[in-house]
Formats: structure tokens, C-alpha cells, sequence
């Protein structure tokens, strides 16, 4: 077996057999070997480590889209590296760090950086891709739109006969990560001619408790609500628990939509429709944007619009 057999099966697995490889990997084991990438970057002037920076790993979105982001970094032979970043004060703390280890390429969430992040981006010329977005793109992005995902929700429960909608928000840090979609609900109600004053903001943290909180606020403004459009699967499913210990029926007294669709939106009961925004395949896609810029080899996309399924179900 030849050294460049051996650097392949780690730098550059897709080119070696699966047989070949695995037989590298056993020795290497046998061996206590652990490949220097600080050398190969020396050598080469490229690294084989990307950056992932994600503003919460509390939902199974994340999960799966960190998920896909691994394993296409890995069929590469690329490692991930990854950073939980609240607020932007912290995503820049990880994009200095990241830039700081000569990473390949940057994976971000969002398109609401500081300006000292978007700076050091730019100067840097550090390949960068925003994921779950597809405008005000600041190098590449890969995601969907908020805004018609929104809209479907809205005319989910218009087409349903429900006319005293309330949407849910979250407020806080969380908030940047949300901030299209009020403005859509807004622009769907008042082409449906209907009132869209129902809206009250919930703090992330607060899990399936936020959807207690939430009712109770809606109530305040319209005590009869008869639909819901939640930001997450969690808040919806806690106003399902509401509704159960309110004596409501679900979605005869009010339809309750989520978003992410979590395992719990098909265990739950009635099942929750909501928004699936085919994260695992958008986290492969943004390193997919990175190893091609990466490569020079073939044309990389700038945006990729990878859409959203509807899933329908009995809550609305």
C-alpha cells in the first residue's frame, strides 16, 4: 500500500475503495495514529476543517441540519467544527475564532451578522454560506422562504374557515431568526380582509410552557381565537396541552399549526400540522457550496432555494 494510498484515505476518501479504507483506518488504529492537519495546512495552504456556527441546538431542525452538514463534510474527508453562538456578540467571537484556524469555509444561520463579522468576512475573502435563508445573501446561502412558508400557514387556516387568527412570535435574542415571518402573516391577513391584531411574543426558553403563555395572551386580545400559527412544533404543542386542560377541542374550537415538524408533531394528539423545512438536505447543500468554491473545479450555486413540504394533519 503506498503513502499516497494513505493520505488519500483520509484527505480525500471518495477516492479510495471502501476495502482500501477501511483497511487504513484498521492499522491507523492499531497504530495510534492520528492524521496532523495543522501540517497538512502548512503543506498545502488548505484546510480540511469547516466552521458551523448555530444560534441553538434546542430543536430537531438544528439537529438534522448539523446532522447533514457532518456527514457531507465527512464524505469529503472535511472535518466540522462547531460553535453555539446566542447572539451576535457570540457569532463574531466564532467567526474570528474560526478565521483564526484557517478553516475552509464558514457555515452561518441567518443573515443578520454584526458588522464587524461581515467585515472580517469580507476582508478575509473566507467562504461563507447562510443557511435557512435565500435573500440579502452575504456570500452564499442555502434555505427557503420565510415569507411564503408563512403565507402558507396563514391560508392553511383561512381555507379552513378560520377568520381570528393569532400568531405567535418569539421575542429576545431569538428574535432576528424570525423577523420575516409577522410581516407575512400581516400581508396574508389583509388580502384575506382579515384582522391580523392577534400577536404576542414568547421567550424561547420557556420550551412546551411557552404555549400556555401564549394562549393566555392571545386570549387577553381575542378571547375568540379560533386559529394559532406557532414558531415551533414545541409552542404548538404546548398549546395542544392548553387546549386539552381548557376543555377545547383541537381544531374544532381552534386549529394549531406549528413549525420544524419534530417527531412530536406526528405522535402527538390530534397530529400537528405544520412547516418541514427539509433541514438535513439544506445542511449537506451548504457544505456541498463550500467544497465546490473550495475545489475551483466546477460552478458553485450562490443561492440554492431548496424549498418546504406542508405537512398536513389533523390540528389544522
Amino acid at each position: 500500500m503506498s503513502p499516497m494510498t494513505v493520505s488519500n484515505a483520509f484527505r480525500y476518501p471518495e477516492r479510495v475503495l471502501e476495502e482500501t479504507r477501511l483497511r487504513v483506518f484498521q492499522i491507523a488504529a492499531e497504530l495510534g495514529y492520528v492524521p496532523n492537519h495543522s501540517a497538512g495546512i502548512l503543506s498545502s495552504g488548505q484546510s480540511r476543517v469547516i466552521g458551523a456556527v448555530i444560534p441553538s441546538m434546542k430543536n430537531s431542525s438544528f439537529y438534522k441540519y448539523v446532522r447533514g452538514m457532518q456527514d457531507r463534510a465527512g464524505e469529503s474527508g472535511y472535518e466540522l467544527i462547531l460553535k453555539l453562538a446566542e447572539t451576535r456578540q457570540d457569532e463574531t467571537a466564532a467567526i474570528q475564532t474560526f478565521i483564526g484556524l484557517r478553516v475552509a469555509g464558514i457555515s452561518l444561520v441567518g443573515n443578520q451578522h454584526s458588522e464587524e463579522a461581515i467585515d472580517l468576512i469580507r476582508k478575509t475573502e473566507t467562504p461563507v454560506v447562510e443557511g435557512w435563508v435565500t435573500d440579502n445573501v452575504l456570500d452564499m446561502a442555502v434555505g427557503y422562504s420565510m415569507t411564503d412558508a408563512t403565507r402558507a400557514m396563514a391560508l392553511l387556516l383561512i381555507e379552513r374557515g378560520c377568520q381570528r387568527i393569532g400568531f405567535v412570535g418569539y421575542g429576545g435574542i431569538s428574535a432576528r431568526r424570525y423577523s420575516d415571518r409577522l410581516p407575512a402573516f400581516q400581508a396574508t391577513m389583509a388580502e384575506a380582509g382579515l384582522e391580523h391584531h392577534r400577536v404576542c411574543f414568547i421567550d424561547e426558553a420557556d420550551g412546551f410552557g411557552a404555549g400556555p403563555k401564549a394562549l393566555d395572551a392571545l386570549r387577553l386580545i381575542d378571547p375568540e381565537v379560533d386559529g394559532v400559527i406557532c414558531p415551533t412544533d414545541i409552542v404548538a404543542a404546548g398549546v395542544i396541552f392548553e387546549c386539552t386542560r381548557l376543555g377545547w377541542r383541537v381544531p374544532e374550537r381552534l386549529a394549531v399549526t406549528g413549525w420544524g415538524d419534530y417527531e412530536i408533531a406526528s405522535e402527538i394528539t390530534p397530529g400537528l400540522s405544520t412547516i418541514q423545512p427539509n433541514a438535513y438536505e439544506m445542511g449537506a447543500k451548504s457544505m456541498e457550496m463550500i467544497l465546490d468554491r473550495v475545489s475551483e473545479i466546477k460552478a458553485y450555486e450562490p443561492v440554492l432555494d431548496i424549498g418546504y413540504d406542508v405537512v398536513k394533519r389533523e390540528s389544522a
